[in-house]
């Protein structure tokens, strides 16, 4: 089964190749991930040693943030270039993952492989247990909509989780389903991202009046709630894109609808970038926030978060716990799927069914979110000793 998955990844490769190639000249965000991982450029081998994390992008690399740094001497690779730069804060053994047809000749020994979500990588796991590692699969989940998907190509994961020796899932449900697709050692645990912790968060001046930020914004999410928001007299906004290709975009879209609204208010007609000195921000109406880490440090100073990525119907989402750590009033959209279990863990997180009642929300005296108490990771880091202690005389 293993040599007809090689042979058809190989077939994959040849067809796309030329395509990917213009595609990383063409994208800014492509131009290192591309060619590290579909070429080898800069990526020829695998950084050496005996923990092996592996996780997708910049909020996976960073949720996993406690864990790395309790084995320094860990390697990492990552599929983004957004998280390949936060792995390296942590880390100088750091790669892009490759394509799975390199994976065989590129990776080298390791002890553990600690696998973070969704990344179920065939050639991967494969190549681990050829090098007799402990294989963990951390923070895994099936969710409602990917259910279907997962059961359609249920041979292909029951052959994955051939090769994973322990799963830490998100849920009790989580679990079952993971069972039901054939995985082994599976443990009702939690979501990891519950425990993210920004080690420095910016003392930043609150000004007077109420600051809203629109968080983790994708593409088309800004015009809906820009078109619908209604902004009173002291009310400052900031618009924090998810992606960071998109910052130029959304800079256009509220630099309209700063024109359109406040053309007329002095003291407001002023559009300030984040790359500007930050103080800039308070005699301004809106803000871009276009500098990935910063969104924590206002979180600490705002007062309403319209929690995105939520109010359309194709992402699923995003984690809750940063903003509800600062003592936020967090409004969603209903289109939360993906981070079901992350909500669980806030008390007074408000679902906004329709968007067009979020001035309502800003309206009414409502509580501000709460984190639910927090467990350690301390099963998962035994879990990894237990791998490490046990291949030691190996």
């Amino acid at each position: 089964m293993i040599f007809f998955y090689y042979i058809f990844a190989v077939m994959i490769y040849i067809i796309t190749a030329p395509f990917l190639l213009v595609l990383s000249f063409c994208k800014e965000k492509y131009k290192k991930s591309l060619k590290s991982r579909f070429f080898l450029y800069k990526n020829l081998k695998q950084k050496q040693g005996d923990i092996y994390f592996h996780a997708c992008s910049f909020g996976e690399i960073k949720s996993i943030a406690s864990l790395i740094k309790l084995f320094p001497d860990c390697k990492i690779s990552t599929i983004t270039q957004t998280g390949f730069g936060e792995a390296l804060r942590y880390s100088k053994k750091v790669n892009f993952f490759p394509f799975e047809i390199f994976v065989p000749f590129w990776m080298r020994p390791c002890k553990v492989l600690v696998i973070f979500e969704a990344e179920l990588w065939l050639m991967l796991v494969f190549m681990a247990k050829f090098y007799n590692a402990k294989v963990v699969l951390l923070n895994a989940r099936i969710s409602d909509r990917s259910l279907k998907n997962y059961e359609r190509f249920s041979f292909f994961y029951r052959l994955v989780f051939k090769y994973i020796d322990v799963v830490f899932a998100q849920s009790q449900k989580d679990k079952q389903r993971l069972e039901s697709l054939g995985a082994r050692n599976v443990i009702a645990y939690k979501n990891i991202k519950a425990n993210i912790r920004q080690e420095q968060v910016k003392n930043y001046s609150k000004p007077k009046g109420r600051i809203i930020i629109f968080a983790s914004t994708h593409e088309n999410e800004e015009q809906l709630l820009l078109n619908e928001i209604k902004l009173e007299e002291n009310d400052k906004l900031i618009i924090a894109p998810r992606h960071p290709e998109r910052f130029g975009e959304v800079e256009g879209i509220l630099k309209d609808f700063c024109q359109k609204n406040y053309y007329n208010m002095q003291k407001f007609s002023d559009f300030t970038l984040s790359e500007d000195n930050f103080a800039n921000f308070f005699k301004t109406k809106c803000l871009l926030l276009d500098t990935l880490g910063e969104l924590e440090n206002f979180y600490k100073i705002s007062d309403v978060v319209f929690l995105c990525g939520s109010f359309i119907n194709n992402i699923g989402g995003h984690n809750p716990i940063e903003a509800a750590r600062w003592n936020n009033i967090i409004i969603s959209g209903k289109y939360y799927f993906n981070q079901e279990s992350l909500y669980q863990e806030v008390d007074g997180l408000y679902i906004c069914e329709n968007v067009k009642d979020i001035n309502n929300f800003l309206k009414q005296k409502i509580s501000q979110a709460q984190i639910k108490e927090q467990s350690d990771l301390s099963e998962v880091i035994l879990s990894i000793k237990e791998g490490l202690d046990a291949r030691k005389s190996l």
